[in-house]
């Protein structure tokens, strides 16, 4: 069956997101703000947003246990858009171009409704998506088999009609296990030829 849809993850896809870019500004030792990450902000905690927690039931929880920490665990949400450091242009050309040929463009993405606007307002390329799967709407987060279901149901593809492309392996295997046609973005410049070699441009 071809490919005939492009499923997107958002961050380190289609834009930049790493909480280093923020809390080296707060932390001017680098082993300091390794173990802050490690071990108060965790992308384990993050995930918590992701299910749909609130930024404040889930900073209020961390900050009773670390309350040292207080004002640099309220940065991860009062300095959320620190964390970005700009779009890929080679997803962004990749999306237009998809686009221009009439493909269906999807967006697949872990992430909290209290910041979904303000991301998905971070590139022009963001408006080309037909539908978009936000995890913090669902309560379900990748790579649960669950979440993949409701984007094949929102696209109406069979999931081998459909490109899933998320720069995490686990996301991607579990993509794969549910049927989609798979690209594990590590490379950006490896994105257009992907899809030239599934007849996508």
């Amino acid at each position: 069956m071809a490919v005939r849809g492009v499923v997107f993850d958002v961050g380190n896809v289609i834009v930049r997101w790493d909480p280093r870019t923020l809390y080296c500004k707060i932390f001017s030792d680098p082993a300091a703000c390794d173990a802050f990450l490690a071990n108060v902000c965790t992308m384990e905690w993050n995930g918590r947003h992701d299910m749909g927690v609130s930024f404040a039931d889930n900073r209020a929880a961390l900050t009773a246990q670390h309350p040292e920490h207080a004002a640099a665990i309220l940065a991860w949400e009062v300095r959320w858009l620190e964390m970005f450091s700009g779009a890929i242009p080679q997803t962004e050309a990749a999306m237009a171009a998809l686009a221009a040929r009439g493909v269906p463009l999807f967006a697949l993405t872990n992430m909290s409704t209290e910041v979904e606007d303000i991301v998905f307002a971070m590139s022009p390329a963001f408006a080309l998506f037909h539908d978009r799967v936000v995890s913090g709407r669902e309560g379900i987060i990748k790579p649960d088999p669950r979440i993949f279901q409701r984007m094949i149901e929102r696209a109406r593809m069979a999931p081998a009609e459909l490109l899933f492309i998320d720069d995490v392996a686990a996301n991607v295997e579990a993509a794969a296990a549910a049927g989609f046609d798979i690209h594990h973005f590590v490379d950006p410049d490896a994105l257009w030829p992907a899809l030239e070699a599934r007849g996508l441009l």
